[in-house]
């Protein structure tokens, strides 16, 4: 009975309605004095008790002397407060998401190798439909099985790769200038877009023991995955323009490119971008 007084107490009841419904189940119809005595609670509170239970539908008095009381069938009771339930949850989930409507998805700055490994296999593991990635082969071999298990479910992978880069599954646009960028930047950067919801883009350090150079940023601000997506998406387009028509390319930019950076990166511009 200790068990049925809880779980009443769970959908509502305090703990005198609950001995009261439980009381009227074992004998009823019964006078508040027969509640009482099978509830064990005092007479005053049982008749205070009924009158609520009555007000709330849960038992039915007659208009005899003394007033007997009968209660509403469990499976009534329990569908009542099933229907209640569904009614309340289905009010909040669709007036919950409206309450802030400027809310924006923060972009966390995870750093720490480990930290951001750990990320990345959880942006890899979340995915649902595709991923975009851009990342050096070295980098790659850790997430490799993750991204190989997304495939797997039918998640669509296309990947920027640096660096001779090599890979079982997937599209695959191959980036050249990987060791110039690397030392360009001082390190290798990471970018993910998953599902168009979920982003990652940072830097680990070249350098094995500089943990303090590996620092990401994470996010399922829709914007800024929509940022990280592109920038992905436009290297793609590069990487494959570059490689259908190499000898144009290298008549109207120069070899590497390079009057096509001095246009966009100035003479003396250091960064490395492509």
């Amino acid at each position: 009975m200790a068990d049925l007084v809880e779980k009443l107490k769970e959908i509502g009841f305090n703990t005198y309605e609950a001995k009261v419904y439980i009381a009227l189940l074992k004998k009823y119809p019964a006078t508040g004095y027969e509640v009482s005595k099978l509830a064990n609670i005092p007479q005053s509170r049982t008749y205070d008790t009924l009158k609520v239970l009555e007000e709330k539908n849960i038992v039915i008095p007659t208009n005899t002397k003394p007033v007997t009381y009968t209660p509403i069938k469990p499976k009534q009771l329990t569908q009542r407060v099933q229907k209640k339930i569904n009614s309340t949850i289905n009010f909040l989930d669709k007036h919950l998401p409206d309450v802030k409507e400027d809310y924006n998805e923060p972009i966390i700055t995870i750093t720490g190798r480990q930290n951001i490994q750990d990320k990345v296999i959880d942006v890899i593991k979340n995915a649902k439909r595709e991923i975009y990635i851009e990342i050096w082969s070295q980098d790659y071999k850790i997430y490799e099985q993750e991204l190989l298990n997304a495939y797997n479910r039918n998640v669509e992978i296309r990947i920027v790769g640096y660096d001779n880069f090599n890979s079982r599954f997937g599209l695959v646009f191959e980036h050249a200038f990987a060791r110039d960028i690397e030392l360009s930047l001082g390190g290798r950067m990471i970018i993910i877009a998953a599902d168009d919801s979920e982003g990652v883009i940072g830097k680990i350090s070249s350098l094995k023991n500089d943990i303090s150079d590996a620092n990401i940023i994470w996010t399922k601000n829709q914007g800024i995955v929509f940022i990280i997506k592109e920038f992905i998406v436009h290297d793609m387009y590069l990487i494959d323009v570059e490689e259908n028509l190499v000898e144009q390319m290298k008549y109207i930019y120069g070899k590497g490119l390079k009057r096509l950076k001095d246009k966009v990166l100035g003479h003396n511009s250091t960064y490395i971008i492509h």
